[in-house]
């Protein structure tokens, strides 16, 4: 009998007291079939004989594993209050204990200061701490990095989500929906490009926080193949975190990532986490709640593919345009 699916969970303690978390889902039969084509193609006759060309099979499956994988490390965690050093500190040990070779790392909204409104004490520019730290961090695990950070630019201030590729080469996203609840719009600017970067063969499109209530703005033209939020949301309303991840995968047949801190910030408000990977059926791939954890996932384009070919909604979705 054959599989259907085959998944393993494993979980160990690191030495900074970060909760690691992994998870691998395949499928058994595409296994089993793909472990099939590979020897054919890696196999050649000699003296009549078949002979197996071990070199030609590791570059086919490495040249596969590039293509239909995507390794990614989320990093939910306690954020201190508007010290950049303490938090630069912190999560250079958490990335630190990261071992497994990952295409991309996550980290929260604001990853340097919490959800700060002190827009003018703790700005950067382009060319500031934070960003040359996240610059460092992508060489030193030969990963791309991203999270938001606040940042100065021609006398306005951005929550700026910053795709730091290992080259130093970066891709940027300002939140385009700023939290009305905490006045975000009072201090920040909004922004209004849509972002969507290239990671080895997957697109994805970069979001933050907030964003997440507002369908039209995430709206799959099938242009991208997974969704990408950093945030700082509030643990009272956590239910709406979890319905709406699921809802955004669901409607756009896509992968949603979605990384979100935990612990009290500076103004005493509780975050739960509840970070997640959501597949494109609106099932989980892992998730985790009320502690330090870095999170590890592998997304399959090829699942991914099977399933949009096989359902197809997004297709009669309704056409229309903003005036």
């Amino acid at each position: 009998m054959k599989p259907d699916f085959v998944t393993k969970k494993t979980e160990k303690r690191s030495s900074h007291k970060c909760k690691e978390i992994s998870v691998t889902v395949y499928r058994g039969t595409e296994i089993f079939y793909f472990a099939s084509l590979l020897f054919l193609i890696s196999s050649r006759e000699v003296e009549g004989k078949l002979a197996f060309d071990c070199s030609s099979f590791l570059q086919f499956f490495r040249s596969f594993d590039n293509m239909e994988f995507l390794n990614i490390a989320l990093v939910q965690t306690t954020l201190h209050w508007e010290d950049k050093a303490a938090n630069f500190a912190m999560l250079e040990a958490q990335i630190a204990s990261i071992t497994q070779a990952v295409d991309l790392i996550v980290l929260p909204e604001m990853f340097s200061t919490g959800f700060s409104m002190k827009a003018a004490q703790f700005a950067e520019s382009m060319n500031g701490e934070s960003v040359q730290w996240l610059a460092a961090m992508a060489k030193q695990k030969q990963a791309v990095i991203t999270g938001s950070l606040i940042i100065e630019e021609e006398d306005k201030y951005y929550n700026r989500l910053i795709w730091m590729r290992p080259d130093g080469s970066l891709e940027t996203y300002d939140k385009r929906h700023l939290f009305r609840l905490a006045k975000e719009q009072n201090t920040y600017t909004a922004g209004s490009v849509r972002k969507i970067v290239m990671l080895k063969n997957w697109r994805i499109n970069l979001q933050v926080c907030y964003d997440l209530r507002f369908p039209v703005w995430a709206r799959n033209r099938e242009d991208y193949d997974c969704l990408l939020y950093v945030a700082n949301w509030p643990e009272r309303r956590g239910s709406h975190w979890k319905a709406l991840l699921r809802a955004r995968a669901i409607e756009n047949m896509c992968y949603v990532i979605g990384l979100n801190r935990v612990g009290d910030d500076g103004n005493d408000i509780y975050h739960s986490g509840d970070s997640a990977v959501i597949q494109a059926s609106g099932a989980p791939l892992i998730e985790a709640a009320h502690q330090d954890a870095i999170l590890f996932a592998s997304l399959s384009k090829s699942k991914l593919k099977t399933y949009r070919e096989r359902f197809g909604f997004y297709k009669d979705r309704d056409e229309f345009s903003i005036l």
